[in-house]
């Protein structure tokens, strides 16, 4: 057997994402085979999910390591995991989805975030005490890789992001510093976007 794969197989953190991946795509987050996991292995690189890969047949044999120094040119989705990794130590794992709900709100909202007030469950989410009452999602257009990692750069150098992100059209991203974390933090931000659709349509229909 090749070695790689062999560490792939008895990874514990590959199998945790691979079992995760099922859990989400059970609940309609993942259509089409979309969506890219990643968890952190080392300093400099972590472990992938295969590009359009169904992510409820996933096993530690559809993983695959990249590394930072990697000459391959990323795809944005790539480019944007490694980001977050080099951000901060303490980012271990990141996942995109694309949901509907996520999707249709990304498109809906024209500001460049979403406050989320009044709502117990955003707490889960809150990166800092301000937060637990007023919890901002940054909202991206989609763009080139480059200039969307200086849009990020710049995000988080003038606020603390509340461990997720939406690209309009193109996905929700949300990041932890374990596995159960960033599944805490996706499962999180799905409800709060999901209630603030059914507000805005509840809203439509009593004015």
């Amino acid at each position: 057997m090749n070695q790689s794969l062999q560490t792939h197989q008895l990874n514990p953190y590959a199998i945790q994402l691979c079992t995760l991946g099922r859990w989400i795509t059970q609940r309609q987050w993942l259509p089409c085979g979309s969506g890219l996991f990643s968890v952190r292995t080392s300093e400099h690189s972590a472990l992938f999910t295969a590009a359009d890969k169904d992510k409820s047949e996933l096993s530690p044999a559809d993983l695959v390591s990249y590394h930072w120094a990697n000459p391959n040119e990323r795809d944005t989705a790539t480019a944007i995991h490694q980001f977050l990794y080099q951000l901060k130590p303490q980012h271990k794992v990141v996942l995109q989805t694309h949901d509907l709900q996520a999707t249709v709100f990304s498109r809906l909202i024209k500001a460049d975030q979403h406050l989320f007030v009044g709502y117990e469950l955003q707490q889960q989410v809150a990166a800092t005490a301000a937060q637990r009452s007023c919890c901002p999602l940054a909202i991206l257009d989609p763009q080139s890789t480059e200039l969307t990692l200086q849009e990020l750069h710049q995000r988080f150098e003038r606020e603390t992001l509340a461990y997720a992100f939406l690209i309009r059209g193109h996905g929700l991203y949300v990041w932890g510093d374990s596995i159960d974390s960033a599944k805490r933090h996706l499962e999180t931000w799905q409800f709060l976007i999901a209630c603030e659709l059914e507000r805005i349509k509840a809203s439509a229909l009593l004015n």
